[in-house]
Parts: C-alpha cells; structure tokens; sequence
C-alpha cells in the first residue's frame, strides 16, 4: 500500500499509476489524512469490484451500529435511518 498525497496526484501521478499498475493499493492523503483508495480494476470485472466495495462498506456500517448499540442501548427507528444515511453519504 503506498500513500500519496493530493499535491502528489498532481505532480507524481506517473508513479502512482505504476504503483497501481503492479497491483499495489494507492491510498491519498489530505492534509495527512487517508480519504481515498485506489485499486487496479482488472478488465471485466468493474461491477464485482464495485459490488464488493459496497458490501464492505455496508458490513462497516453494520459492525459500527452493533458497537453503538452495545455501548448504549436501544436505537430508535429514526436514529438507525439516520446512521444508514450518514454512511451512505461518506460520512
């Protein structure tokens, strides 16, 4: 996994794509902190990639909620609908 910073996608993108190319992971950096990963897609298999970053995402989101829940209790309809929200927009 190498990490480069958004003054790095603008000035050393060549070996970032490289990196990319090799197989490697590339996550970028903003003023220090990780707020991207990139992964080489191999031809054909756009969709499964994509699927499968959701369902990560998804079971990230799960295992958040359940940590929540244990560490306070009951959640709300409108408290579970909001945290579903909040993970889908990033946040």
């Amino acid at each position: 996994m190498n990490f480069y910073s958004v003054r790095d996608l603008r000035t050393d993108s060549k070996r970032m794509w490289a990196d990319l190319n090799r197989g490697d992971e590339v996550v970028l950096t903003n003023n220090g902190r990780p707020s991207a990963l990139m992964i080489d897609i191999p031809e054909g298999s756009f969709d499964e990639i994509v699927q499968a970053v959701r369902q990560a995402k998804a079971m990230i989101a799960l295992n958040s909620m359940r940590r929540r829940a244990a560490r306070e209790g009951f959640m709300s309809d409108e408290d579970i609908e909001a945290f579903i929200d909040e993970a889908r927009n990033g946040g």
